[in-house]
Formats: C-alpha cells, structure tokens, sequence
C-alpha cells in the first residue's frame, strides 16, 4: 500500500486527470484538504456538481483513512506528531500543557490593553526558534485586521533573545485584512503560501474585528455566525494539513457577571467557543503583571497564570 505522501488526487476514486487538474487549479493539492472541504465549497470553487464534490470527498477520506471509527492507542499514535510552541512564559506554558498545541486553535481574549498582541507578537518571534528552544523552527503568517503589526516590536524581543532581526522579520509574512470577506480569503492564500515554506502558525488579530463592525443588529447576526464559522473551520483545516498552531485574539463586549463576575465575554457567541480548542481570557493585574485564565480546554483544566510583558517581551 501507498504512504499518503506518495497518493495523488488520481488516487481518489472518481477523481481522473481533467477533474485532478481542477482541483490543482483551486488551490485543492492535498487529498487530507479535500477530505475535511465542504461540499458547497467545493463544488462552486472547481465548477462541479455538489454530488460529485460530495462523492470525491468520500473518496478522499477513505484514501486519507479518516472519517470512520479509531481506537485510542491509534489516536494517541497521531497525537505523538503534536507540537507545543512556547509562550516565553513558564508559567504559561504550564498552564497549557506545555505551550500552545498544534492542530488547534487558541483564542486569546480581553479587553483593550490586555496585552493579547504582545503575546502574538511573542508566538510569531518563538515560531521562527528551534524546536529544542520552545520553537516550531518554521515561518509564521499573521493576517492583520487592525494594523497592528510592529517590526520594531520584533526586533526588540529579537535582541532580548539573541537572535537575528532581520532574519526572523523575513520569515513573518503578514497581509493586512480590509474586511471581513478579504480576512477569509486571506487563509485561502496561506494554505497556497504554505506549500512553498514551512509554515506550524498562524495568527489572526483580531478575528472578530470585521465581523463586529460589518454585520449591525440582530437582523445580520445569522448571516455573520454562518460566514464566521466557516472561517474557523478554514483555519482548523489549516491546522490539520499544516500541523500548525493557531492563535487568534478576541474582543470582548460588556455583559454583567458573564465570566466568573467579570463583565465581559468574548465576542462570536457558539460559533467561536465550540470551534476554539483552547479559551484564555487576558487581562490586567497589579504592578504590570498580566493574568492568563484558562476557561476551556479538551484537557487542561481550569486555572491562572501570571506573568509579564516588558521591553524584552514575555516573561515570568
């Protein structure tokens, strides 16, 4: 039998070489990417009936080997291929097991000033790290919603840690998100990007930025929750195919006694918190330390860390 690495998509039952040269065409390479697609999404994106794009996915789960029932020790098996990225923060890597998880998505939410951009400024420096240093030794892809990104921010952890500036500012690729609909296409150009380099993360700051100022009332709202759930599923699929860390930041709006008697949650209702593997909610402490709560995790349970941003970055 074939290793996956050797499989093609002719390999996909049904799947010949005018309907191959489609999917390729579509960004569609990887047969683990058309195993997890939506039908919908497949069929208007390679121009083919649903049918045949509900069949061709079928084919490429059973050619993947997913989509049925597993044992545990064959799921423990896959998870050995899990990576941890470091925070720079012991404490907060303890907090997570360890550090953030590839394969998932973590959201980072808080209110204004709650240093969720100094922790994914951090991530993107960490990345680019060896493996034995807390690292994914890869390129990192920001997608930018607020115009947030600072080079010299960078550079500032840069020196703290030793490494080279300009060398690891060459291996964070960021594209700047004008709205909503560009911020969704944008994963589409990173899973393109991602088969040229290596690239284990990926951030979004923020992720419901857009949303929140595009989709106005309660008369919008099932429409944003359909658009901002494929997005998240856009990017665990990223993460799957890429074995790739996510990291997303979250605003929050003001409710009374949401969240353990602090008057905040996050925004993006169900959709975001069903979909967001690991939940920490940011915020201020005293004397410029900052707290990290783990609100949910498949594993991990419930507590704080403490710790603090400065100059240098991340720190205990």
């Amino acid at each position: 039998m074939k290793e996956m690495a050797e499989k093609t998509l002719e390999d996909i039952p049904g799947v010949g070489p005018a309907i191959a040269d489609k999917l390729r065409e579509a960004g569609y390479t990887e047969i683990m990417a058309i195993a997890v697609a939506a039908p919908k999404d497949l069929a208007e994106t390679c121009e083919i009936g649903e049918k045949k794009a509900m069949d061709i996915i079928e084919g490429a789960k059973l050619v993947a080997d997913i989509g049925g029932f597993e044992t545990g020790d064959v799921i423990q098996q896959r998870r050995a291929a899990v990576s941890k990225l470091t925070t720079g923060s012991k404490a907060f890597d303890e907090l997570l097991g360890g550090g953030l998880e590839s394969q998932s998505i973590t959201e980072f939410f808080g209110e204004f000033g709650s240093c969720k951009t100094q922790v994914c400024f951090q991530l993107a420096v960490n990345a680019t790290l060896p493996e034995e240093k807390g690292g994914l030794d890869s390129d990192v892809i920001i997608i930018d919603t607020e115009n947030t990104f600072r080079p010299e921010r960078i550079t500032q952890m840069c020196n703290y840690l030793g490494v080279d500036p300009d060398e690891t500012l060459k291996r964070i690729h960021i594209a700047r998100a004008f709205n909503s609909q560009h911020q969704v296409l944008l994963v589409d150009k990173a899973l393109e990007l991602a088969k040229d380099i290596k690239v284990r993360l990926m951030i979004v700051d923020s992720l419901t930025s857009h949303f929140r100022s595009e989709y106005l009332g309660r008369g919008a709202l099932a429409e944003r929750q359909q658009i901002l759930n494929r997005h998240m599923h856009d990017l665990l699929n990223f993460a799957t195919v890429n074995n790739a860390v996510i990291a997303v930041t979250n605003q929050v709006a003001s409710k009374p006694d949401a969240f353990f008697g602090d008057p905040t949650r996050p925004i993006g209702g169900h959709v975001v918190g069903h979909t967001a593997t690991f939940r920490i909610y940011l915020r201020k402490g005293k004397a410029g330390k900052r707290i990290a709560r783990l609100i949910d995790s498949p594993n991990m349970p419930e507590g704080e860390a403490v710790f603090m941003v400065t100059e240098n970055g991340i720190t205990d």
